[in-house]
């Protein structure tokens, strides 16, 4: 049976893709500006190129130029390694806990490992490093990474928590009727399930680490530069073109990276 579209259907659809057209155009369009930025023949960054060079990615890429560079972003990827591994098995089990406990205790746990992603980051980041003083110690790679692991748990425990709307509870059920332990029964029933989002909640805190300013910006020194902080410093001060072929490499490893994921455990629907 063929249906009429009223006047108000098809204004709606038009508003909703109008909508939906600027807003990929408003984050899709500074990505392709970098990027184009980024292969400049010039000396500076400006807009559109003159001229289309590689020179900025080689000058990236060269130790001699670009050690200090390199240096914050192994700072930064150790940081998100270790704020991602902890995220992932705090996250896994505070999901699960959460999984078993909905009343009022529950929720009111939920809210506070919900909270970094709704309280102002800036005041995180200067009330981690207050606390840092009031221990009497100095910032390094570990406290870094315990303040980025607050911020990124909330991601693995909402994949995680997506993922057990999942499973099966009569064969978790089953499984313990037939006499097999919580942990086997775990290992076996619920893990193969749960394991995508785990794996996706796992690669969001990663990025969200790494690309993580306000933290980072309070809780670094000289010897522990994070990458963000180090390109935003050389954008200050001259502009470097090199900040936009980091920026440019930034953004095509996470696309892969992002690609890759969405095909092996579903990221989207995992999200």
């Amino acid at each position: 049976m063929k249906t009429t579209r009223t006047l108000s259907d098809v204004s709606y659809h038009l508003v909703v893709w109008l909508l939906g057209g600027l807003a990929i155009l408003i984050l899709v369009v500074p990505v392709l500006v970098v990027l184009a930025i980024s292969l400049t023949a010039e000396a500076s960054l400006k807009f559109p190129p003159q001229g289309l060079s590689l020179r900025w990615y080689a000058a990236l890429l060269d130790p001699a130029q670009s050690g200090h560079i390199h240096e914050a972003a192994f700072n930064s990827l150790t940081v998100a390694a270790w704020a991602a591994g902890f995220a992932m098995i705090i996250g896994t089990l505070a999901a699960l806990w959460l999984d078993r406990h909905k009343g009022p205790g529950g929720r009111a746990l939920d809210t506070a490992f919900m909270s970094p992603l709704v309280l102002p980051m800036l005041s995180f980041g200067l009330a981690a490093l207050i606390l840092v003083t009031m221990l009497r110690q100095r910032p390094s790679l570990s406290w870094l990474a315990a303040g980025h692991l607050v911020v990124v748990v909330p991601f693995v425990i909402r994949t995680v928590t997506a993922s057990l709307s999942q499973v099966d509870r009569a064969q978790i059920d089953s499984s313990r009727s037939l006499g097999a332990s919580t942990l086997y029964t775990f290992r076996r029933v619920t893990l193969p399930v749960i394991a995508p989002g785990i794996a996706a909640g796992a690669f969001l805190a990663f990025v969200a680490s790494m690309d993580n300013v306000p933290i980072s910006l309070f809780l670094s020194n000289a010897r522990t530069d994070m990458l963000p902080i180090r390109l935003w410093g050389m954008m200050e001060s001259t502009l470097d073109v090199r900040v936009a072929a980091a920026s440019g490499v930034l953004i095509i490893v996470t696309s892969v990276l992002l690609f890759i994921m969405n095909r092996l455990v579903g990221l989207n629907r995992r999200m």
